[in-house]
């Protein structure tokens, strides 16, 4: 049965295909003033990158700039400086998801742990995130990730712990969802190809996939998103008015169902073309230049 334009409108949530970009933009204007549950915190600055020692000044002068449209910031990292933002953020009244990025370095990855345990002992972590999509990378092995996750368990009782990846993971991975105190997942529809008119209809079934492995834990989406400039990815493209189609839908279904959100990002990063393409760098609200893209 063909999909005709009425039935796409309601699957995308607003009336997108009736909107003229500035009507867009004017809507984005209002969504963000009224603010959303949280944002992933992007801190680095052109020609800096992930292993770049971070300033206080830079990371507070960021967190100045999101706080008014966010309740909670989500950071990956526990090292060069990432350790300082959840404590930044608390000052500035924000809630806090504080992640330790684990690789394949297991120094690397005992400092990680290690400044994650006393950042949360400290009192600046809401919810700690052992991992970022290390089972999609491969740079762990399951065994390995749940020690790490089990000892950061043991140390910081009271304070949920979950792990951050793609939500198909956790069902294929019912071990894994079982550690954690809480489901932290990632929802990116224009990751799967799929056309911006379905993609509402799509992330809330990535989203209640999730909520069956769960088992009755909280399941937070911990980024999603749309860029607004690159190549085609199959049927899902970036463009303006599609990353602003995306953000609208993405906040109301937040707003109305009590979906916690992570959108993904506060600011574009240059140095993620280097894994992504030339659609790595426009996933932020913000530009690299910190002004307010749309």
């Amino acid at each position: 049965m063909s999909v005709n334009s009425e039935n796409i409108l309601t699957l995308t949530g607003i009336h997108a295909l009736n909107k003229t970009q500035d009507e867009l933009v004017e809507l984005f204007g209002k969504v963000l003033k009224n603010g959303m549950h949280g944002l992933c915190f992007s801190p680095y600055l052109n020609g800096q990158k992930p292993g770049s020692q971070l300033t206080e000044a830079q990371i507070r002068r960021r967190i100045e700039i999101i706080r008014p449209y966010t309740k909670w910031i989500r950071s990956f990292s526990c090292t060069d400086g990432n350790e300082m933002i959840p404590r930044i953020a608390k000052e500035y009244g924000l809630k806090t998801l504080v992640g330790a990025w684990l690789g394949t370095n297991e120094t690397i990855n005992e400092q990680e742990i290690n400044n994650l345990i006393q950042i949360a002992k400290d009192g600046y972590a809401d919810v700690v995130a052992v991992g970022n999509e290390v089972m999609y990378r491969g740079d762990l092995t399951e065994l390995e990730l749940l020690v790490y996750i089990y000892r950061v368990k043991s140390e910081i009782p009271g304070i949920p712990v979950g792990y951050v990846d793609a939500y198909y993971q956790f069902e294929d991975r019912p071990d894994l969802a079982k550690a954690c105190d809480i489901i932290l997942a990632n929802c990116y529809p224009f990751w799967e190809g799929c056309s911006i008119d379905y993609s509402l209809l799509y992330m809330k079934d990535m989203y209640n996939r999730t909520l069956k492995i769960a088992n009755g834990k909280k399941v937070i989406i911990t980024e999603t998103g749309w860029p607004n400039v690159g190549e085609e990815f199959y049927g899902a493209e970036p463009s303006v008015k599609n990353a602003l189609v995306y953000f609208l839908n993405t906040q109301r279904w937040s707003h109305e169902d009590q979906i916690e959100i992570f959108y993904f990002s506060s600011f574009d990063e240059a140095w993620k073309m280097d894994d992504e393409g030339d659609v790595g760098a426009y996933w932020g609200l913000w530009d690299m230049d910190e002004k307010l893209k749309y």
